[in-house]
This record gives C-alpha cells, sequence and structure tokens, in this order.
C-alpha cells in the first residue's frame, strides 16, 4: 500500500513548487511517484507547457491525475499493457471500454473501419466481427460510414442486451487478465473477504471492496 502526503496551502502559496521539488527528490532517491493534483477550476488543459500537471511531470513523477470539478485525466508511463489489463485496471466500473488501435489485442472483438481496398486488416487479424465502410465489401456485418448509430445499436444488441447481462459479484485480475469465475466461487469469495473486512470493525457498511495482493517474486532455482 503506498504512503500517501498531500501539501495544502492558499492560492499562489508555493504548494506546487515546493511539491515538485520533493517529487525531483524522492524520484532521485529511486522511489516511484504519483501525483494527484486537485483543482477547483474547470476548462483545464491538462499538461500544456508552464501548467501544474506539466511542472509535476517535468520534476519526474511517473503518474499523474488531474482531479478538478468537470474532468478527471490520469498520464502514466506506457508499461505496454494489453487493452484488457488497461480496461480491468482503470475502469473497472464501466458497462463497455471502446478501444481505438490495438490491432493485435487477443481476445477482443473489433470493427475494421475501411477506406482503401488494398488496405484490409481482416484477413491478418484476428476477432474482426464488423467493418465499417463505403466500398463495395461482403460480409455478415457491414456497415457505412455515416450509420454509426446502426453500429452503436449492433454494438449494444450484441454486447450490453440492453442491460440484462448480469454483472459478475467478483472480478479477478491475475496480472492484468480477468479470470473468468463460476457463480459459486463468486459467492464463496465474496464471503470470505466480507467476513474478514467485518472482523476489521469497519465502521460503515461495506457495499464494495477493493482487495489487491502482490506476491513476491519465486526464488531463483540453484
Amino acid at each position: 500500500m503506498a504512503a500517501i502526503i498531500t501539501f495544502i496551502g492558499w492560492h499562489d502559496s508555493g504548494k506546487t513548487t515546493l511539491a515538485t521539488e520533493v517529487v525531483s527528490h524522492l524520484k532521485a532517491f529511486g522511489y516511484k511517484v504519483a501525483v494527484i493534483k486537485s483543482s477547483n477550476e474547470t476548462g483545464i488543459v491538462f499538461d500544456t507547457p508552464g501548467t501544474d500537471t506539466d511542472k509535476h511531470r517535468q520534476a519526474g513523477a511517473d503518474s499523474i491525475l488531474l482531479v478538478a470539478p468537470d474532468q478527471m485525466v490520469l498520464q502514466t508511463k506506457n508499461s505496454n499493457l494489453s487493452l484488457t489489463t488497461l480496461a480491468h485496471r482503470y475502469f473497472p466500473d464501466v458497462d463497455i471500454v471502446i478501444g481505438e488501435g490495438f490491432k493485435g489485442a487477443r481476445r477482443v472483438s473489433k470493427i475494421e473501419v475501411v477506406r482503401d481496398p488494398n488496405q484490409l486488416l481482416r484477413n491478418e487479424v484476428h476477432g474482426v466481427i464488423a467493418v465499417a465502410t463505403d466500398l463495395e465489401i461482403a460480409g455478415d456485418y457491414v456497415f457505412g460510414l455515416d450509420q454509426s448509430q446502426e453500429i452503436a445499436s449492433f454494438i449494444r444488441k450484441r454486447f450490453l442486451k440492453d442491460g440484462e447481462k448480469a454483472q459478475d459479484k467478483v472480478s479477478l485480475l491475475i496480472n492484468g487478465n480477468k479470470i473468468p469465475l463460476k457463480g459459486f466461487v463468486q459467492d464463496a469469495l465474496a464471503g470470505t473477504v466480507a467476513g474478514f473486512v467485518k472482523s476489521l470493525k469497519f465502521s460503515d457498511d461495506a457495499s464494495e471492496i477493493e482487495l489487491r495482493i502482490k506476491l513476491g517474486r519465486p526464488a531463483a532455482k540453484s
């Protein structure tokens, strides 16, 4: 569990200057540092030169999260995570994650957008379930480039089922990959963890619990 400390003070008190200096020093010590910047302003352009978030980036922060009344913006270094890992790690509460790119993503359904008949991808990558194009292309699900509404309806029918799909009670991620669990296993895990939490005399009624476990690397065999 990461330690948490925050710098507070009135506007223009020097919080950002001091905090960025501390970030720089901690990075020099070899630590990984994340910064969460809170602001009451709206319409902030994230990470432009001279902004507080840019100053933290220049100081070497590994990850920066801006929290403002109208937005939250996260910037972090590329760890070469897969699309599924990114989706499960950063957006666990949404109903669907729409990607752009990631043509090599495994076990991910893809909609190919085609303008050039010599640049078809569906014969080279796995998981293409539909095509959006103005070309004459044969297929089960081919949409025009101006048929975004129809494509959205297709996605809704195929993946969301008008909200009828039951949500998992427990989500298990191992190294970022979601592991499917049968209902009785979900019930067993949820009951066990909830029992431990209850034994801690948690003051409020817990409706959702997040648990992250980091295992030490196995010792090298001699």
